[in-house]
């Protein structure tokens, strides 16, 4: 019974820590992206869901040389916060090396982007904007059952845009999920020990949110049972797990709908 309450203990005590909110400064960054270097960009409902599902973007910066724009949706629903929650987001960004650009819509559901009398904001036309100007050959978003109001309301912003925009090439559409997991997804990302203590580093800079709920010390748990279900579901039933240890399920689509 011993080796087994230990085992549990040691998993008490992982979540019982507590991690500082680090300077970004102290971080190595990869070299700058080439002049014509292709562009990812994140459309992230919240600040800090940059870094949840920043595995692949992660890869493609570290590995690829790919432009990593994060595009701030929302700064959340609480009005007191905007200004913190803007410098958490700045540093978290800085410490991936990721570029940044805030919109911070407020009042955005789905039912409001489908609705012109509820859109003063002409949140459609913005984000046709950012992708013609941007020219992303990676477009990340939510997927459209991730149970959030914001995040299904960003999943269907892009997607409507996604509809009308004019690009020279069609773009990967990559589809994450955090609040519900999807359920076809199509490709599960290894993210190494040290990427994912990259990650949790960065999501250490969203103090204000993790000092309310510890997620960033759940985050290596969430990708461990992202290997566990991404082994059958993309494997099949019955199917070896791969030998890493944590990684992230995304879908991908290879062209416009």
């Amino acid at each position: 019974m011993d080796v087994y309450r230990d085992f549990v203990s040691q998993y008490e005590d992982a979540l019982a820590s507590r991690l500082p909110a680090p300077n970004p400064d102290s971080f190595p960054k990869p070299p700058p992206p080439g002049p014509n270097a292709p562009v990812a960009l994140l459309f992230s409902p919240h600040p800090d869901d940059e870094v949840i599902t920043g595995t692949l973007p992660l890869c493609l910066q570290r590995e690829a040389g790919v432009r990593i724009v994060n595009i701030a949706v929302t700064l959340g629903s609480n009005q007191q916060r905007r200004a913190a929650r803007i410098r958490e987001l700045e540093d978290a960004c800085a410490l991936l090396g990721w570029e940044l650009e805030i919109h911070g819509w407020t009042g955005l559901t789905a039912a409001a982007v489908d609705s012109k009398e509820t859109n003063p904001q002409n949140w459609l036309g913005s984000v046709i904007e950012i992708l013609e100007r941007w020219k992303p050959r990676w477009i990340f978003y939510p997927h459209a059952g991730d149970w959030h109001p914001t995040h299904c309301a960003v999943n269907r912003l892009v997607e409507t845009a996604l509809k009308q925009v004019s690009l020279p090439a069609a773009p990967y559409r990559v589809m994450t999920e955090y609040w519900r997991p999807q359920s076809e997804p199509n490709l599960l990302v290894e993210c190494p020990p040290d990427n994912l203590a990259l990650l949790i580093a960065a999501l250490c800079c969203h103090q204000g949110e993790v000092s309310r709920n510890p997620y960033h010390l759940t985050l290596p748990a969430w990708m461990a049972d992202n290997v566990r279900r991404g082994a059958e579901l993309l494997g099949g039933l019955g199917q070896q797990a791969p030998k890493f240890k944590f990684g992230t399920l995304y879908r991908v689509e290879p062209s416009f709908f």
